[in-house]
């Protein structure tokens, strides 16, 4: 799975600078959280990442060749979208053996065969908890937790070398969310696919994340463990948005 680094990239929407500059490392197999405010450019720097966009300026790399110019395809990168509908195709349903459906989507584009599809959903069936009785469902017939695992079925039905997720759990209750997380960090474990996931939860990022980038403007203003970001703040903001943790943690649990 590639190790990638981004040198100096920034992206512009109009007068806007969305990624300013943003050099970074995010190393092979690393579970690696992008935290921050609304708007701060997470769902950009994603979007950069998959090939969705392209970079003003700077250089993407994936093991040290540059993917400029390259399909998501072609970066083998899968990404879970945010929203109440995970980008699933609305008109199609689950899975279905024989036709076109969102779990089988991916493979039939790549033009498996039948029984290789077969086998492939299979495998990510087991592997998430996708309930039969799901199949012939359309998406809006499920419920938040059910497509959220139907979005990640789709999503590593290819086996992605690198997986891009944004807050692929902002629309679950917390006990569902809870459940999630725990498949989320089993499923990069089982994988060991070079994750990139993106929350403005920072505990959350605590509990998911090998190393946690906190990001302002563009910027990503410290890159660490969870523990070197409670115990070494990098500046006031960084520092605020621990604190804020914290709080949540002594109201929560009285710790």
């Amino acid at each position: 799975m590639p190790e990638i680094v981004l040198q100096g990239v920034t992206k512009r929407f109009g007068t806007t600078v969305a990624v300013d500059g943003l050099t970074a490392r995010i190393c092979n197999r690393e579970f690696f959280v992008v935290v921050g405010p609304t708007g701060c450019g997470k769902t950009t720097l994603l979007r950069l990442l998959a090939g969705l966009i392209h970079p003003d300026q700077g250089e993407i790399r994936f093991d040290g060749v540059s993917v400029r110019g390259m399909s998501p395809r072609e970066r083998g990168v899968r990404m879970v979208f945010q929203g109440q509908d995970y980008a699933l195709y609305p008109h199609l349903e689950v899975y279905h053996p024989e036709r076109w459906s969102n779990l089988s989507f991916p493979l039939r584009l790549q033009g498996e065969r039948t029984r290789r599809i077969q086998e492939r959903v299979q495998r990510v069936v087991q592997r998430l908890g996708i309930q039969p009785a799901w199949f012939p469902r359309k998406p809006r017939e499920l419920s938040e937790g059910e497509k959220q695992k139907v979005a990640l079925g789709r999503a590593t039905v290819l086996s992605p070398k690198v997986f891009l997720l944004d807050e692929p759990l902002a629309h679950l209750d917390p006990p569902a969310r809870a459940k999630a997380r725990e498949e989320i960090r089993r499923l990069h474990a089982e994988l060991g696919t070079t994750t990139v996931y993106v929350t403005h939860d920072l505990a959350e990022a605590f509990i998911l994340g090998d190393r946690v980038a906190v990001m302002c403007a563009g910027k990503f203003l410290q890159v660490g463990s969870p523990t070197e970001l409670q115990d070494h703040p990098a500046d006031a903001f960084v520092a605020e948005f621990v604190r804020s943790y914290r709080e949540g943690l002594r109201q929560a649990f009285g710790v």
